[in-house]
């Protein structure tokens, strides 16, 4: 029976590369599942063989370790840099996004209020 080892939703690629890479170095048997045409299915790692589970978390759990350390300094040297991800930055950088957004926010708003007053709900 297959056993759910590592989802891939939200994982970026080259972390799913490695671990990919990894499985393969030591042997170990599994296969992937996509998320699918309309994204609506998991998108994991699976083991066939669940012999191999335990061998497959903890390699699994060294890499998690590994990676947390490496993605950190790299956050850091990045942040020393002044190059590491700001919000503003990234208001800046997806304004027309954001007018879009707000502009939706207040067409609801605006709706929300009209249709109130439009049924006779008046303040006491």
């Amino acid at each position: 029976m297959p056993h759910l080892l590592f989802s891939l939703r939200g994982v970026p690629e080259d972390e799913a590369e490695e671990v990919r890479e990894l499985l393969s170095e030591h042997s170990i048997d599994f296969y992937e599942t996509s998320a699918g045409n309309w994204g609506i299915s998991m998108p994991a790692l699976w083991l066939n063989d669940q012999t191999q589970l335990q061998q497959a978390q903890i390699l699994l759990h060294q890499y998690q370790k590994q990676r947390a350390l490496t993605q950190r300094a790299l956050y850091e040297q990045l942040k020393k840099e002044g190059k590491a991800p700001t919000l503003l930055g990234n208001l800046k950088h997806n304004s027309i996004r954001l007018l879009v957004y707000l502009a939706a926010i207040a067409l609801v708003l605006y709706a929300s209020v009209k249709l109130i007053f439009e049924f006779g709900f008046t303040m006491p």
